[in-house]
């Protein structure tokens, strides 16, 4: 896999051609979640009958292959370039990652940065996704070179980005690093939809009561101080949690649970705002 420079494209041209609106996934540190709230809002999509990509630049810890269940597959060519992987035979669901590229799931990808930034390149100009009502791009954890590649690169490819959900838990330290993505999006002109506080609080298998082991409420209040939508709070989840281990549809499989309806009014609340009701 050899550095490669974006192609070049005329003004009316497009890098995503046919991809309705674009949908960037950050967190301020990792081990928030961002991930797994990224798969759950494909999925949310999905079921909703829309048609969904997602796009894994986290070069370095690439989980959502697995996430997805799809960490077997391969990616495989065509004239307009890499075809992603589908979940499934309605291929209402796409994914690429650099996961799909590796021998095996424990290889580490040890790369300096210009060469993670041109393979982030290669994946924003070289994927073949059809017709997408959303591309989901979930982003490495940070402001790192990543982010501004992905920025710069969509804006010289004349892609317009629709906007950004911002991924937190509970914590004070957790919330510092949202301030600080959020002054990322403010310096390079990213709308930020709103912000998701995951982890808020334990639903119990038993009795579903909610325990709020990390606090509750920082995401909200950080969003109002902001003035920035508050898109909702999505709970521990045992369920979810071995939903992703064992690569289950858990908004399918558990869709009357309290998290499953959580994440659907998050989707909701983030189509309101990309719609500018």
């Amino acid at each position: 896999m050899g550095e490669t420079e974006p192609i070049s494209l005329s003004k009316d041209e497009t890098t995503l051609p046919g991809v309705k609106k674009v949908l960037l996934v950050l967190s301020g540190k990792g081990g928030v979640g961002k991930s797994t709230v990224t798969t759950q809002l494909a999925r949310a999509y999905q079921l909703a009958g829309k048609k969904v990509g997602v796009l894994d630049i986290d070069i370095c810890g690439p989980s959502i292959p697995k996430l997805l269940h799809v960490e077997d597959q391969e990616v495989h060519q065509c004239d307009a370039g890499w075809v992603p992987v589908f979940t499934d035979v309605s291929q209402n669901l796409s994914v690429m990652s650099i996961g799909f590229l590796l021998a095996n799931s424990s290889e580490a990808v040890v790369w300096r940065g210009p060469k993670k930034n041109a393979m982030i390149k290669q994946f924003l100009t070289d994927v073949h996704w059809q017709d997408r009502d959303l591309l989901i791009i979930d982003t490495p954890p940070g402001t790192s070179d990543e982010h501004i590649t992905v920025m710069e690169t969509l804006k010289a490819s004349n892609v317009k980005v629709d906007g950004a959900v911002v991924v937190t838990t509970p914590q004070a330290v957790a919330l510092g690093d949202v301030r600080r993505e959020l002054t990322f999006c403010h310096r390079t002109g990213l709308k930020v939809v709103g912000i998701v506080e995951n982890m808020s609080g334990y639903v119990c298998p038993n009795c579903s009561d909610c325990s709020n082991i990390f606090s509750k409420g920082g995401g909200a209040a950080l969003a109002e101080s902001k003035n920035i939508q508050f898109l909702g709070a999505i709970p521990i989840d045992p369920k979810l949690a071995q939903s992703c281990e064992d690569g289950d549809n858990f908004l399918a499989k558990f869709s009357n649970s309290v998290t499953a309806q959580k994440v659907k009014e998050i989707v909701d609340a983030i189509e309101h705002v990309l719609d500018g009701e």
